[in-house]
């Protein structure tokens, strides 16, 4: 069987005077340690070939980056709003829902859940630190791979599963969250401060895992049990490959007994 095909979703940032277009390195190492091919999307491919990138792959990864245009959900812009890139919400919104009408798996991280969550109807907090002044801190300053809080975990959940755990310490690069959760959606990972950290699709609907936090910043730790959740991608991926079927909340993506990570 070949390796499952991995579109993820890239940006484009100015380096030396020149546009540059791709991902962090993080996201290809982490989908090569489980076993796919990553295959870097770019937000300069505009909406009308999103059928043809999707024709291409086998599984999407919504990547972290800039913040969500709130025009997407009908609000004005908060004063805290950071950058935003008018090109990749329509290139990933136009690829997101294409990818949900397919019934292909998805899994997004940091700014993929609020995209996610945006593009089934939800809303967005613009800026955590001014709109929840109570919220623990989650733009973190430390290392790309420092666990700064936790996440509470729905035991049984498709998130739980694939962590191998009912409670996980995370790294935390955002100041925006979910306010409003779409319609569809089942909250199954939260921090103390009640921000909505991890989000999936009931098991009888098409695959679909999203995290607030950055589980590719951990792909060189060999115990990280973040290795989870593009394992269980993978998984997915390869029972639908093999005409097997889609891998259930149950099923293949279990890594072993709950447990507390931190």
């Amino acid at each position: 069987m070949n390796a499952p095909r991995i579109g993820i979703t890239g940006n484009v940032r100015t380096v030396s005077g020149a546009d540059r277009t791709g991902v962090n390195a993080a996201y290809v190492r982490a989908v090569l340690r489980a076993g796919g091919v990553p295959l870097i999307l770019s937000p300069l491919i505009e909406p009308a070939h999103t059928a043809s990138l999707l024709d291409a792959i086998d599984g999407l990864v919504l990547s972290g980056g800039e913040d969500v245009d709130p025009a997407h959900y009908g609000h004005a812009p908060h004063p805290g709003l950071g950058s935003v890139d008018p090109s990749r919400d329509a290139s990933e919104l136009a690829l997101f829902r294409e990818a949900r009408a397919r019934g292909m798996p998805v899994l997004a991280i940091c700014r993929g859940i609020q995209l996610v969550n945006v593009a089934l109807g939800g809303t967005l907090w613009q800026d955590i630190p001014s709109e929840r002044p109570g919220a623990i801190p989650h733009a973190q300053g430390a290392d790309r791979d420092q666990r700064t809080h936790p996440v509470e975990l729905t035991p049984g959940s498709r998130l739980a599963l694939a962590l191998g755990a009912t409670r996980c310490d995370v790294n935390s690069f955002h100041h925006q969250s979910i306010r409003d959760l779409a319609p569809g959606l089942l909250v199954t990972g939260v921090a103390p401060d009640g921000e909505i950290e991890g989000v999936e699709s009931p098991p009888e609907d098409a695959w679909l895992l999203a995290v607030q936090w950055h589980p590719e910043e951990f792909h060189h730790h060999g115990a990280a049990p973040d290795h989870g959740l593009f394992d269980a991608l993978l998984d997915e991926l390869r029972g639908r490959l093999a005409g097997t079927g889609s891998v259930t909340a149950s099923g293949r993506t279990e890594r072993g007994p709950a447990r507390s990570v931190r």
